[in-house]
């Protein structure tokens, strides 16, 4: 007596007879194009290959996991933190727009709170050390003269974002307007650096893109082992120049020359009240 055989079952086995023969048929395709990956993906496969990591295993991550480490990248180092963006831009890790937003918001964050170092400064002595840095006392000037150029100039000269940053908060800028700026200016930076990428892979192609990360983070890396390396030995930095000609005394500002910190003149009102 002859079986009865479902249509559904039917179905079933000629489509795995059909996705035998496909994958029979297109092994050698698809070990060419890199295990089935979108062509973007596969086209990548190598350069992650070199660390055991596919392009389907980095896309499988949390997408907040990648978020969470591109915002707090640049807390220990901001152009490493825009390089790794830039990087898994061109590796198609996740949308370059969340990608860029990612970085931009860890810029933003890890510049915004320098603002209040130099705020605290004023007030309080275990503070004041933040403005005795070299550079503050010109950076200062600057702001107070050209705000936008000067907080420009921070964001791509290396060496200058820390005693900025400081001097804006010292010298009372609008904390509104520094905010807005860093926005701008980490905006045009992240632009930059992913419009370099993305135009390196395009004209130079995938080779091009393979080692450009890894020549960019080589410069920041010999960069911070340099600006260490004077700081240990107390050799003149990149800035030592500049603050050598310009930096001047603050007499008027608080902590400088016998200048009363800010928390001390409001506590002396109070006591000559309660005297």
């Amino acid at each position: 007596m002859a079986r009865h055989i479902s249509p559904a079952t039917l179905e079933h086995d000629a489509r795995l007879e059909s996705a035998k023969h496909i994958f029979i048929c297109d092994k050698d395709d698809y070990d060419r194009r890199g295990g089935g990956l979108p062509h973007k993906q596969a086209k990548y496969r190598r350069g992650w290959g070199l660390f055991g990591i596919e392009p389907a295993d980095v896309a499988s991550l949390s997408i907040w996991m990648v978020f969470g480490l591109l915002f707090f990248s640049p807390f220990l180092q901001e152009d490493f933190g825009v390089i790794l963006a830039a990087t898994a831009s061109v590796y198609n890790v996740a949308p370059m727009a969340f990608l860029a937003a990612a970085i931009l918001t860890g810029l933003v964050a890890s510049d915004a709170w320098k603002y209040w170092m130099g705020r605290l400064a004023r007030r309080y002595q275990w503070a004041h050390r933040f403005a005795e840095k070299p550079g503050v006392s010109i950076a200062g000037d600057l702001i107070r003269k050209e705000f936008l150029q000067t907080m420009m100039t921070a964001r791509f000269v290396p060496g200058t974002r820390i005693p900025t940053y400081i001097a804006a908060g010292f010298f009372k800028a609008d904390y509104v307007r520094y905010v807005l700026t860093l926005v701008l200016t980490a905006s045009l930076y992240i632009v930059i650096v992913f419009g370099l990428f993305h135009t390196v892979g395009a004209v130079a192609g995938e080779e091009a893109i393979f080692w450009l990360p890894f020549i960019a983070i080589s410069l920041v890396v010999f960069y911070v082992v340099y600006r260490w390396l004077n700081h240990a030995k107390k050799h003149e930095g990149p800035m030592t120049p500049l603050t050598k000609d310009f930096d001047h005394p603050m007499p008027d500002m608080p902590g400088f020359e016998g200048t009363p910190y800010e928390a001390d003149e409001e506590q002396s009102p109070k006591n000559k009240a309660t005297s």
